[in-house]
């Protein structure tokens, strides 16, 4: 699973390079998510501008990052396409994550320089 990784400031942005997050990929991106989180100590931004198709098995794998995190930690949402979009309104995951329209947005609600 193609992710990319970064550190801005005392934040993580971490971006997913892949069209699909579904079954076929779900365990690929919890361990991918892991690998690339688990040694921060701050809140991570997961930028899904990129994704176009999300199914149950991939809103499972982001629902388990979340708890990858650990207490203290927060994953924010960001970028999301009209049908990634769709599905976190329909599962009312506006609820459980920060949600911003794009990752410029999102530091900025962070004051981090983009």
């Amino acid at each position: 699973m193609k992710m990319s990784f970064e550190i801005r400031g005392a934040l993580g942005v971490l971006r997913v390079d892949e069209a699909r997050i579904d079954a076929s990929v779900a365990i690929q991106f919890k361990d991918r998510f892991r690998d690339l989180t688990q040694h921060g100590k701050g809140d991570v931004i997961l930028d899904l501008s990129r994704v176009v198709f999300l199914d149950s098995s991939g809103l499972g794998a982001v629902v388990a990052a979340r708890k990858l995190l650990g207490a203290g930690r927060v994953l924010e949402l960001a970028g999301l396409t009209p049908a990634v979009d769709r599905v976190m309104t329909l599962t009312r995951m506006f609820t459980v994550f920060p949600i911003h329209a794009d990752l410029d947005t999102a530091l900025a609600a962070r004051a981090v320089t983009p």
